[in-house]
């Protein structure tokens, strides 16, 4: 398989999973996430990944969620599925049973906390990826399993060269490493990373890569039509697009993937809260955000960035 074998492009939430306030898998709110999701036109979603806080639930729950993801949207838009787990048998299970229930494609980190060297990750992902039929996406994540991927030189390319990888996510928090990543594969296979800004567009309209993938999805309004503009070659609309996704993202979200205002998965239920959006609660160990300054904060970011007219009119 490469980068032709799937369709996989432009904005993709990376979904969170709702829970009720006593805990439990809010499977009613995990539907109307997921109606959202389509009707707000995304280009694909990924479940069960970091926002979707995987590491707090059991391994029946996410086979729920991704059973729910595929029913709700198979069909419609593709459906990633994380399998990330600190074993190559664990990660396997998860992976063979997103197949068995249509999903699109799966996604996994290297083993988080365990630190792993550059040949101990290339042979977690041979095994993991080899697993199905499914296409693959590598996930390279630095602020959460402590390995960037892309600094040992030569191993995006060889983890690009397994039979079943199509994609890779690059959110390694180092720009220039992400550029290095679309440079040194995205001839061969997806490269998902950060473009959504002036400067992504330029890489988009010149080098290559093909999307964001972007923890809960607060910013469709204006990244969708982004993505579709660039796929237009409409480089004005574009840059018009980045620039209000910008207002709203650079305010909530530092360099380094980390939040302004709180932790990032309870800084997004925060403000798809404050939305009226069915995001849900949180689960131990992370904690509601509880500060009213910060919520009024984060309130004002939505306003001010544009993004609460633009839900409530539908403007794209």
């Amino acid at each position: 398989m490469d980068r032709d074998d799937v369709s996989w492009r432009g904005y993709w939430p990376a979904a969170p999973t709702p829970f009720t306030a006593a805990g439990a898998l809010d499977e009613q709110a995990w539907r109307a996430l997921l109606r959202l999701y389509a009707a707000q036109g995304v280009h694909g979603v990924l479940v069960n990944g970091s926002t979707g806080e995987w590491f707090s639930q059991t391994p029946a729950e996410r086979r729920r969620v991704a059973e729910i993801a595929v029913a709700e949207l198979s069909g419609r838009i593709p459906v990633v599925v994380g399998v990330t787990a600190y074993t190559p048998g664990e990660a396997i299970d998860l992976a063979r049973h997103a197949a068995e229930a249509g999903a699109d494609g799966v996604l996994a980190t290297p083993p988080p906390y365990v630190h792993p060297g550059p040949e101990e990750i290339l042979a977690f992902f041979r095994e993991v990826s080899s697993a199905t039929d499914l296409p693959f996406m590598v996930y390279n994540w630095p602020r959460g399993v402590s390995v960037d991927i892309s600094a040992h030189p030569g191993l995006t390319r060889r983890l690009a060269d397994l039979d079943q990888v199509v994609a890779i996510k690059d959110s390694t928090g180092d720009w220039l490493r992400m550029l290095g990543t679309v440079e040194a594969v995205s001839d061969q296979v997806r490269v998902f990373g950060s473009f959504l800004h002036r400067r992504g567009l330029a890489v988009l309209m010149e080098l290559g890569g093909d999307g964001n993938i972007d923890g809960g999805g607060l910013g469709a309004p204006f990244a969708v039509p982004y993505y579709d503009a660039v796929a237009a070659g409409n480089a004005k609309a574009a840059r018009g697009w980045a620039d209000r996704y910008a207002g709203l993202s650079t305010r909530l979200i530092n360099p380094d993937y980390s939040g302004v205002y709180g932790t990032p998965i309870a800084q997004l239920k925060a403000a798809m809260a404050i939305l009226g959006q069915p995001g849900g609660h949180l689960r131990p160990p992370l904690l509601p955000i509880g500060d009213a300054a910060a919520l009024d904060a984060i309130g004002a970011v939505l306003r001010e960035s544009g993004l609460a007219e633009a839900l409530t009119r539908g403007v794209r």
